[in-house]
């Protein structure tokens, strides 16, 4: 498992001036694929697992068993939305320290994270066994779908303390520009669980259960790995034990920063609520199952936008702590224009191969003619996906927390759920999944807007520093 330190194809940290750092490489272009290739295949790979992990339930449990991971969903989110805050946070506090060789600073925001994963841990599995029942029908489990709920959910629980230190520290590590480390991890993750998945769920009989079993020894796995990488000598983090003493302000940066990614996250999860609801009203257990295909149908196709935002956020961040801002600016067009071509690719896969991606999930006719054309409906703005995705991480990696927070609100709160609710008044079922494509335009049109005036602060910056080199400025520490 070891990596030679050059194998991202980056020079090497030597934890010297800024310069010598893996992310200082002007060449901004080059190094967004050098760091989003690892990224994309990595999320890919993980994608591959929710799509495999649900087809061999739907072929070993049944349509109950799909719509049980549907309902199911909501709650892993909010477990992965915590790890997002405080890695997302702590991730921008490093990129940017990195860049303006504040290396006290990086140390204090390694080791606070850790502590906040340990009280966030605690918080969820307390909560999530004290009122499971009650989480999953609020979450729209039916009477005939909560036995599988709560039979995957119950074991999953136990698994939250490997998934919220993988998560947060694969976006630490992001931060040092190690993607060929956080790849690695999902790669030992996703191939343990679905070598695994088959074993617990057909050979010994296990169903729902067998695969949450599964999916916890994988989330074992994975940090295993990751611990074992930050404490080899490797990593150019490191900490100290008085670095695990929250500081308050770095502890109120890592979640006003992270905010961004858990509000995302938190949205996506409660997004589910009242799709899978609403799911239930208009078309009972066949529809929310319908949903559950097309989510992680979705979800395939978010994972590699997410590694170009994952290779997007350490390199805008590194570049405005070193006060690099036109580099920052170039960064954003090329992430944005990549992107938007593999959505695009994406949406066209949709368009035309719906039925025999369907098909992989399940035999069940009537799921099959629902999930089809909902596919296509939920599909049909995907192009412009890209963009937003861009954004709202351009505004993580400068630590600008309200922007970033209403990006990562707008589509899954602020446009979703009133759509969700308002539209099947008059378009029944289908409305629910016309919400999707109409959220999309809306949350991107914000996005363009935004972004376009944040561009023309960071040339307004550049134009200060040229013309005032000696004043500089502050932007490890920017506006909110």
């Amino acid at each position: 498992m070891d990596q030679d330190p050059r194998e991202d194809g980056l020079p090497v940290d030597d934890g010297g001036p800024t310069r010598n750092h893996i992310l200082a490489d002007s060449d901004v272009g080059g190094l967004l694929w050098r760091l989003s290739i690892p990224a994309t295949v990595g999320m890919a790979v993980m994608a591959t697992y929710n799509v495999v992990d649900t087809i061999f339930v739907g072929r070993g449990v049944g349509t109950l068993g799909i719509a049980g991971l549907a309902v199911c969903f909501p709650v892993q989110m909010i477990v992965m939305a915590l790890g997002q805050l405080i890695g997302m946070g702590s991730a921008s506090i490093i990129s940017r320290a990195l860049g303006a060789g504040d290396r006290d600073r990086v140390r204090l925001a390694f080791g606070n994270a850790l502590t906040l994963i340990l009280i966030a841990v605690a918080g969820i599995m307390a909560g999530g066994f004290g009122f499971l029942d009650g989480l999953l029908r609020v979450f729209g489990a039916t009477e005939a779908i909560l036995p599988h709920a709560r039979a995957y959910m119950s074991t999953i629980l136990w698994g939250t303390g490997f998934a919220c230190y993988s998560m947060a520290h694969s976006n630490i590590i992001r931060a040092e520009g190690r993607a060929m480390v956080v790849m690695t991890r999902m790669l030992i993750g996703a191939g343990v669980n679905i070598v695994l998945d088959p074993i617990f769920i057909f050979a010994l009989g296990m169903g729902i259960r067998g695969a949450a079993i599964a999916t916890v020894i994988a989330q074992a796995c994975s940090t295993l790995f990751i611990i074992t990488y930050l404490t080899s000598g490797r990593s150019s983090l490191s900490m100290r034990a008085a670095d695990m003493r929250l500081s308050p302000r770095i502890v109120r940066e890592t979640l006003a920063v992270g905010t961004a990614g858990f509000g995302r996250m938190v949205a996506g999860s409660a997004a589910m609520i009242v799709l899978n609801r609403s799911l239930g009203h208009y078309g009972g257990n066949v529809a929310i199952a319908a949903y559950g295909v097309i989510n992680r149908v979705i979800q395939f196709s978010f994972m590699p936008l997410m590694g170009f935002a994952q290779a997007l956020q350490p390199v805008a961040g590194f570049n405005y702590g070193a006060k690099r801002f036109l580099l920052v600016r170039r960064a954003m067009r090329v992430s944005s224009v990549r992107s938007t071509l593999f959505a695009a690719g994406a949406f066209a896969a949709f368009m035309l191969a719906a039925r025999p991606v369907v098909g992989l999930f399940t035999r069940d006719q009537d799921l099959v003619r629902l999930a089809v054309p909902a596919l296509r409906i939920v599909a049909a703005a995907f192009p412009v996906i890209g963009v937003q995705m861009m954004g709202a991480a351009l505004f993580q990696a400068l630590g600008r927390a309200r922007p970033a927070i209403l990006l990562s609100l707008s589509r899954g709160i602020i446009f979703l759920i009133p759509f969700v609710l308002l539209l099947p008044l008059r378009l029944g079922l289908n409305g629910i999944f016309v919400a999707f494509p109409a959220a999309d335009v809306l949350g991107t049109a914000v996005t363009v807007v935004m972004v376009a005036r944040e561009l023309r602060r960071l040339t307004g910056l550049h134009a200060s520093q040229e013309a005032s080199p000696a004043a500089g400025c502050s932007p490890c520490r920017p506006p909110a």
